[in-house]
């Protein structure tokens, strides 16, 4: 039998944030156009955004009743046993009437439980860690997962060192060639030929601290004679909708064409999440990175540690962005050399067929 008769049947689990979403969405239509008979689901947080995102890149999504734990006390890490159990319930259920060939978790809640389930009734599980450091789910996880695909070195300081591959973050297809497409981003934008462009993005929710530092620097922006594509996010979006009216300035709430964001900007200013990371280190262009001090084990801090230590980029804490913010900016602006120089190093730091080698993991699984 030939691969395209072949047919799997496959879950994969992860969400919460986009960068979750997207690398499992992006691994599975890499499975689909190998094996296009297969059957696929995905399992996801209820009240999650992969609710919605998962179903209108054409897949079906289970929904379980778990969350994080908090750092502070609060109710919701009261409810978490009973949401635990809960999940695991649910997340049986699901494999005994689904009986998949193998299990793929790209982190988030959600994916805790079912890979919990699925190892323990021996189906192949293969888990995709996209930072540098490991969540405690799939630190929990890794001892019973069959493969580990990671995209960091010295990885082994988290998980058995034998089950570990290198294969980097998942990432959009369309932003493997943007060098050709600048003038359509330029047109598509509408943006001023011959002038700077600086892209802004604060993952796929939206900053906070990002959107009040662009707010509070516009004059000064103004004065350095650049434009600015600015991704503020939904939640922000009613509130900087308002600075439209200048002419320097765009707010999006979502940027649909992001290649062309990309390919249009000069210099990007962006958060540390894992699949943004691995995105710019492809586009390979200056960047400003704010890690979110946020977000569980500090892990921004040190996806943006791995690029700005090997001379890549450019590092601001959120506590020192009143401090620092405008003399980095204006000594990267007035740099070419030091702008082509992070051009090129990020590059090297990209993993491009990152998809297509998880898959190849995956499929040695399906195999055996």
């Amino acid at each position: 039998m030939n691969k395209e008769e072949q047919s799997y049947k496959i879950i994969l689990s992860g969400g919460g944030t986009g960068g979750h979403i997207y690398p499992a969405i992006a691994i599975a239509n890499e499975l689909k156009k190998r094996y296009p008979n297969s059957e696929f689901l995905f399992v996801g947080a209820q009240d999650r955004m992969e609710m919605e995102k998962v179903p209108q890149a054409g897949y079906k999504i289970e929904g379980l009743w778990i969350s994080g734990l908090q750092r502070s006390l609060s109710l919701k890490n009261l409810m978490f046993p009973f949401k635990l159990i809960s999940s695991l319930w649910k997340s049986r259920k699901i494999v005994k009437k689904f009986k998949p060939d193998v299990v793929i978790g790209t982190g988030g809640f959600a994916s805790g439980p079912l890979l919990k389930v699925a190892s323990g009734k021996k189906i192949p599980a293969i888990i995709q860690e996209q930072n540098s450091y490991a969540g405690i789910t799939n630190k929990l996880l890794g001892k019973q997962v069959r493969k580990i695909c990671v995209a960091y070195d010295n990885m082994e300081r988290f998980f058995p060192k034998g089950k570990i591959i290198k294969t980097g973050n998942p990432v959009r297809q369309d932003l493997l060639e943007i060098e050709s497409k600048r003038t359509e981003g330029t047109t598509f934008f509408q943006l001023q030929e011959g002038v700077k462009t600086i892209l802004i993005i604060g993952g796929s929710l939206g900053a906070r601290r990002i959107n009040q530092l662009i707010e509070k620097e516009l004059d000064f922006f103004g004065e350095q004679k650049v434009q600015l594509i600015w991704q503020c996010g939904k939640f922000y979006y009613e509130h900087y909708k308002k600075h439209n009216e200048l002419s320097h300035v765009q707010v999006h709430q979502f940027v649909n064409k992001m290649d062309l964001a990309y390919a249009a900007a000069d210099i990007i200013i962006s958060r540390a999440g894992a699949s943004s990371v691995s995105e710019l280190c492809i586009v390979g262009k200056p960047v400003i990175l704010i890690p979110s001090p946020n977000v569980a084990e500090d892990h921004q801090t040190k996806n943006a540690l791995a690029i700005t230590e090997k001379g890549a980029g450019i590092l601001i804490r959120e506590n020192e962005l009143d401090e620092k913010f405008e003399k980095e900016f204006r000594a990267l602006m007035r740099s070419e050399k030091m702008q082509e120089r992070f051009s090129k190093e990020i590059k090297k730091l990209a993993l491009p067929n990152a998809t297509a080698t998880i898959v190849d993991e995956v499929e040695k699984l399906l195999k055996k």
